[in-house]
């Protein structure tokens, strides 16, 4: 398949109950559920308690002033509502708590399948001490710097040449571990052109802090016309600083 209809074929954004799009986007949307979810659980809980604190204060005359009715420790509550307002609160509970780690987790499980886009760009990453190695479909290697288009997903295979290092690129919500003869898989997907920083973040060796490699994101026709211009050949991070 050329590289031109890779490029003609982006994947779409969807939209619906669980997010779609790129990693960015899921992990964004799951952290503004919780936050709306947490906070607006905060606010009618404390609410409430505020509300019968006040309510039932000492000398509201709402209370039970006779000692001989006051409930005893361990008995459910009595009294007009006959425990509805306990079993209501605890069906309600138990109704969120259901549905967000179902959404949480449909959610997650298209972060680890993947967009499943036959169209995707297959890339081999090898970490090796102290740097990272990275090898197009066509045979092209670079050393240090992996350049993609922007709307197109990345498909990465990671694999290490000697200790077990940790690939991950923060900005883009990427991050999977590098073992010596195995090899794991993840995607990513760039919306926005820019340069972002891979780093391993497994301990590795003294030289650790400088394993680093850039992450070139590319308008989709220059990352074409750089494409083709490549072969089967090596290219360090140095030549390709001068790109």
């Amino acid at each position: 398949m050329s590289i031109q209809l890779l490029l003609s074929n982006p994947i779409p954004i969807q939209s619906g109950l669980v997010p779609r799009g790129s990693r960015v986007t899921v992990f964004e949307n799951i952290f503004v559920v919780f936050l709306v979810l947490g906070t607006l659980v905060g606010v009618v809980v404390i609410g409430y308690m505020v509300y019968n604190a006040y309510k039932y204060r000492d000398g509201s005359g709402n209370g039970k002033e006779d000692p001989e009715g006051r409930p005893i420790l361990g008995e459910l509550p009595t009294g007009d509502s006959g425990g509805r307002k306990l079993a209501t609160s605890f069906f309600m509970s138990m109704v969120i708590v259901v549905s967000l780690v179902s959404w949480t987790y449909l959610t997650l499980l298209y972060v680890e399948e993947g967009p499943q886009d036959q169209d995707s760009i297959d890339v081999e990453v090898e970490g090796y001490q102290f740097g990272w190695r990275f090898t197009y479909p066509n045979g092209h290697t670079t050393d240090g710097v992996l350049r993609v288009p922007a709307g197109q997903s990345v498909e990465l295979t990671v694999t290490s040449a000697d200790v077990f290092h940790n690939f991950g690129i923060p900005d883009l919500r990427v991050k999977t571990d590098a073992i010596p003869g195995q090899e794991t898989e993840t995607w990513f997907l760039a919306e926005e052109t820019g340069t972002y920083t891979a780093q391993c973040y497994e301990l590795c060796g003294s030289g650790h802090s400088y394993m680093a490699a850039e992450v070139i994101v590319m308008p989709p026709d220059e990352y074409e016309e750089w494409y083709e211009s490549t072969g089967n050949e090596s290219e360090s991070a140095s030549m390709e600083a001068t790109v």
